[in-house]
């Protein structure tokens, strides 16, 4: 492949994430771009160097490499109904940021949740009509959305604007920082992931926020502005497969209840 020009030959460069100095550990290719990885000593976020191929990057906004998306959604209903159920507000609207082809959204509403979409990039293919609006959401959602974000600092911000709550799922570093050849989620060849966060990463922007952090370990992540019980948390995700058919049987599908919602709406 051939290498394209771009003047990316900096030590360091300012952390998108927190602002401090980054300095330059590794090299590799993007699309076919060199570009320099950097970490943040101060908040342990890595970054690739100026992404300036995001444009070519969106041409398709779901790549052609992400074959598990159907698997993660289901998988993603229960994670947000044992998070609602965690917070205590089950019956809370759940704003899904980047939601992708409203998937989520409506597998979501089928279970009886009340959950939007919004997403900049992709159309509402299976959403339509459930729209997020500014309606007051208890529950933002950003499911492998994190790694993608060019200023994650400000877009932080506005989510919490939106809700007191913020379930986010995105790998955690593995420790020491592997090199772009040694780990598959730095994701060279969509070249839509730019920026990749640690557990301390996510520390440091829970404080910065005002919000209580529990996670996984792993994946998966919940900023909350109240204390949440991480055993209660940990607990409900053990079970989150039964808390589906059960929160669908406790709070009623909207199915149909959308299809007539939708139907009246085309007779205004």
């Amino acid at each position: 492949m051939d290498v394209k020009e771009h003047n990316d030959t900096a030590a360091t460069e300012p952390c998108r994430c927190c602002g401090a100095e980054a300095t330059r550990f590794a090299e590799g290719q993007v699309l076919g771009h060199a570009t320099g990885y950097y970490r943040c000593a101060d908040c342990g976020y890595v970054q690739t160097g100026d992404p300036h191929w995001l444009d070519e990057a969106y041409q398709n906004p779901i790549n052609a490499e992400d074959t598990g998306i159907m698997a993660r959604n289901r998988n993603n209903v229960g994670c947000v109904v044992a998070t609602l159920w965690a917070l205590g507000k089950p019956r809370g609207l759940v704003l899904d940021e980047a939601g992708g082809y409203g998937v989520l959204v409506r597998m979501l509403r089928d279970a009886g949740i009340d959950a939007r979409w919004r997403d900049k990039y992709c159309d509402n293919l299976f959403a339509r009509g459930f729209e997020y609006r500014g309606e007051g959401a208890e529950l933002a959602t950003a499911f492998e959305v994190f790694e993608h974000l060019p200023s994650p600092r400000a877009e932080l911000a506005t989510l919490m604007d939106a809700a007191p709550n913020l379930l986010v799922s995105t790998e955690l570093l593995p420790s020491p920082t592997p090199a772009p050849a040694d780990w598959w989620y730095y994701g060279p060849e969509h070249g839509q992931h730019i920026g990749f966060y640690s557990l301390q990463t996510l520390e440091h922007l829970a404080h910065r926020h005002g919000r209580h952090l529990l996670s996984d370990g792993r994946s998966l992540h919940l900023f909350s502005s109240q204390p949440v019980s991480a055993a209660r948390w940990r607990s409900l995700m053990v079970i989150r497969k039964l808390l589906v058919p059960a929160t669908q049987f406790h709070l009623g599908t909207r199915t149909w209840r959308d299809h007539l919602a939708v139907k009246d709406r085309r007779r205004d």
